[in-house]
């Protein structure tokens, strides 16, 4: 009797040790979901999408409602005062649209506005106050996506939003630490920017405190019932407009009434028998993204570790390289020839490796003529979004920088971006602190500013595998890139994949960086043998990676919140 009640204890420590090493293995491949799953920076918006699906909304449903959420809630990038894009992928036809709403010069724009009478660019023109404003896009890209895309009635995937800012939601600590410490930022914020990040007796946010935004509610009331009219023609815009006159802005009710956003065809590119589905100029991001996965395509990544110093170098060459070409020759297409088709195809990636020394970093200055780009700012947001169906929905937006321009157009509650910095601000000048003088991406009246947001579908089979894209600035398509060759070369589940320490180059400056837990001594001492710079930083974080991989045996959807951002991934 005591062997056998010794066999079944063993018995049963057995089936928990397998219990939790397969609860382990769960976790690490991300929330499980069957039927929906929504992964963004907040779990106010993610939860909101989640309950759009459960009513019977569609992916592009719930995303255009997370979208409405996270600008009550994500005030930092989440908005509907800035601009994105949109990749949507139905599984009944395997077609996949891409939608522009990117930000567009104001009519009365020039491309030396930035300049002072020494034709010296002054930066803070370009990132603070109303000068720096681009015209939105985000109300009219989200319109355009529920009335071709969605199920469910314009004014149903706007009210959770407008609940949430009429009576308010709770404060995170991250988020009343950003509240706090908008003084650092904005010594050039508006008056109006201020009354509504700051409480009337001028004592400091706290986590658990009630944020309630009355005008924001009204304005998003307002574009409920009357869509994006309200926006573009009606009251709001009305504000807009005298706010920028009243402040030396540019925008007019006339810009606002001209914005249209797209229907576009995404970049397509194959990776080891996977099928990449990404964004098309006005981003560089899927040109860039496709790119850099034919160059690297041609080697075996897989044959050593992730973080052997020689894969972190063919990597850093591919990025170096693509980051190239972007600087070169990328803009809005509607207004330059932008060469995509010579950019994503084989043959180039084939001639770019044979330039690659695999022992020796190529300095970045001998690549080609000295064109350096400007550092973008890195207050976006991206999320993901699948539904019950198969609908696949990636989403990025943005601001450009943290809390935008620091312009909250009065009576409007609405914080508007300071995307004209994007552009190319000193015509025909470029030099080694960062400046760019080339025409694809120069200032002109109604052009969309060159952006790095790259939300990315991978197909498996013909069937959606993964879900991805990142906020960041240019470190948006390295970071997707990262995710990419962590799923494919390294078989992480998705979680892993996320949450694996990080690399960016992007040619000029000529600085390899990586996430601070990636880097030993031994390392570093590798990668400078090889010639890379490196930069040391324990505070370099990059990107914000809320994926979703769909397992091609189950179905099951995994979504992946980036915890370098405390996301929110919730499925059913």
């Amino acid at each position: 009797m005591r062997k056998s009640w010794g066999f079944f204890r063993f018995f049963i420590i057995l089936i928990l040790l397998a219990n939790q090493f397969f609860c382990t293995a769960q976790e690490n491949k991300g929330v499980v979901g069957k039927n929906g799953m929504v992964v963004s920076v907040d779990e106010y918006a993610s939860q909101i999408g989640i309950d759009i699906l459960k009513k019977g909304g569609n992916a592009v449903d719930a995303a255009v409602a997370v979208g409405f959420a996270l600008a009550v809630t994500f005030p930092a990038a989440g908005n509907i005062g800035g601009g994105g894009f949109m990749i949507i992928r139905f599984p009944d036809t395997e077609e996949a649209v891409a939608l522009d709403f990117r930000e567009m010069a104001p009519g009365q724009a020039t491309p030396d506005m930035y300049l002072d009478e020494k034709r010296d660019y002054v930066e803070e023109r370009s990132l603070f106050g109303h000068l720096a404003v681009g015209v939105p896009g985000t109300v009219k890209g989200f319109e355009l996506a529920m009335e071709k895309y969605g199920n469910l009635k314009w004014v149903d995937v706007i009210e959770p939003a407008i609940e949430l800012a009429g009576k308010g939601f709770k404060l995170n600590e991250r988020r009343a630490d950003s509240f706090n410490r908008l003084n650092e930022r904005f010594e050039q914020g508006t008056k109006e920017f201020f009354r509504v990040f700051s409480k009337p007796d001028g004592s400091e946010f706290k986590e658990g405190d009630i944020f309630i935004q009355k005008d924001l509610a009204r304005s998003l009331r307002l574009i409920a019932e009357h869509g994006s009219q309200a926006f573009y023609n009606g009251e709001i815009a009305e504000l807009i407009a005298q706010d920028m006159k009243k402040h030396g802005g540019l925008i007019t009710k006339e810009d606002l009434g001209k914005y249209e956003a797209f229907v576009r065809k995404p970049v397509t590119g194959t990776y080891h028998g996977y099928q990449i589905i990404s964004m098309p100029p006005p981003s560089s991001g899927g040109t860039a993204l496709i790119e850099m996965l034919n160059i690297l395509e041609g080697f075996d990544l897989g044959q050593k570790e992730r973080y052997a110093p020689e894969i972190l170098h063919l990597i850093a060459e591919a990025m170096k390289f693509a980051f190239f070409d972007r600087a070169k020759y990328m803009g809005d297409s509607d207004f330059s020839e932008i060469p995509v088709k010579l950019l994503t195809s084989k043959s180039h990636a084939e001639d770019i490796r044979g330039k690659i020394d695999l022992k020796k970093a190529i300095p970045s200055a001998t690549m080609g003529e000295e064109i350096l780009t400007i550092e973008e700012a890195k207050e976006t947001t991206h999320y993901s979004v699948i539904d019950k169906e198969g609908l696949a929905v990636a989403t990025t937006y943005t601001i450009n920088g943290w809390f935008g321009s620091g312009v909250v157009a009065e009576g409007t509650g609405i914080l508007l971006n300071n995307e004209m910095d994007d552009f190319n601000v000193k015509p025909g000048y470029t030099d080694d602190k960062g400046l760019i003088g080339t025409k694809p991406n120069l200032i002109e009246p109604h052009k969309r500013m060159l952006s790095s947001m790259t939300p990315t579908l991978v197909i498996k089979d013909g069937k959606v595998y993964m879900i991805t894209g990142s906020p960041g600035g240019r470190t948006i398509i390295n970071t997707v890139l990262n995710v990419i060759i962590n799923v494919i070369d390294f078989n992480m589940p998705i979680q892993d994949a996320i949450d694996a320490h990080r690399m960016n180059h992007e040619w000029m400056p000529d600085l390899l960086r990586l996430e601070k837990g990636a880097i030993t001594e031994e390392l570093i001492e590798s990668l400078k043998a090889m010639g890379h710079t490196m930069k040391e930083s324990s505070r370099w974080r990059q990107g914000d990676a809320h994926s979703i991989l769909i397992d091609p045996k189950t179905g099951y959807y995994y979504g992946a919140a980036d915890k370098r951002s405390q996301g929110s991934a919730i499925g059913y």
